[in-house]
């Protein structure tokens, strides 16, 4: 309990200090509204304890839209910290208290997954951060799974590399790269069953609890695989570009979870099988 408050209280502290430099570079649009994010989501990783092991290279080719699977909230400290990076969230996540203000500092693009007709706003909006310069990052499977599984990658808002390529007059085509997170250690031990809903976060979970278990653990290990970055045209097919997406995330993962880092020896299986589940409210 006292490590989570005191994370809580330092990430709070440099998140006020980071503030204004974040809004005079939203006013001034320039490289600090893309700087403080990626500085501020590196110093959570090192202040809740989060070590990431790359595997594979990010491109640093322009438009570009990451197609990531999405198991956490963590998925956004920790591709944060790596690049600088905008996401596109789900609209509730607009209204959360505190955590739909630090979204919108980031610049997030906000989705409203139940109006299907406002599908093209959200796909005209990422191309806007896409032709600015920003990397987008994209979790196509539309919500958190256990960290284990991928689930279907939706191909709608993959339409914003058509967008993008159409309101260009610099660029004929977008690349795109895949991008798997896996979570394998949670407070040094092997993140298996018994481990995985203290990382992961979905379903019914409540936020709360489940930021306050990761902050009390003081080390999550996660293994970030980079994909080929593939450039695509106009005449790029959405719905084969996120097939394609989710067969490579898949492979990634499950090579992720099969790896010596994730593997439990004979006493730390014992010992994750006899850590309790964390209580949830």
């Amino acid at each position: 309990m006292i490590r989570s408050v005191y994370v809580a209280i330092v990430m709070a502290l440099v998140a006020l200090v980071l503030l204004p430099f974040q809004l005079a570079g939203i006013l001034l649009n320039n490289r600090l509204q893309r700087i403080v994010p990626n500085l501020f989501h590196r110093t959570a990783c090192a202040v809740i304890g989060i070590r990431i092991t790359q595997v594979g290279e990010r491109t640093r080719e322009s438009p570009a839209l990451i197609l990531s699977n999405h198991a956490s909230w963590l998925d956004i400290i920790v591709l944060g910290a790596i690049a600088p990076v905008v996401f596109v969230a789900k609209s509730e996540v607009a209204s959360w208290p505190l955590f739909g203000q630090l979204a919108k500092l980031q610049r997030t693009v906000f989705v409203e997954r139940e109006r299907r007709h406002k599908t093209g706003d959200a796909a005209r909006a990422m191309s806007e951060r896409l032709l600015g310069g920003d990397a987008v990052v994209l979790f196509p499977e539309g919500t958190s799974s256990d960290g284990i599984r991928i689930l279907p990658f939706r191909s709608a808002l993959i339409g914003s590399v058509h967008h993008a390529i159409g309101d260009s007059t610099h660029h004929d085509s977008v690349v795109v790269q895949p991008v798997s997170l896996a979570y394998v250690r949670f407070g040094g031990v092997p993140v298996g069953r018994a481990l995985r809903e203290k990382v992961a976060w979905y379903g019914d979970v409540d936020l709360v609890p489940h930021l306050l278990g990761v902050f009390a653990s003081g080390a999550v290990d996660v293994t970030v695989s980079w994909g080929a970055a593939v450039s695509y045209g106009m005449d790029a097919n959405r719905k084969e570009i996120a097939r394609e997406a989710e067969n490579a995330v898949r492979r990634m993962t499950a090579r992720a979870l099969r790896s010596p880092a994730a593997q439990p020896s004979g006493s730390e299986e014992a010992a994750a099988s006899a850590v309790p589940a964390f209580e949830q409210t």
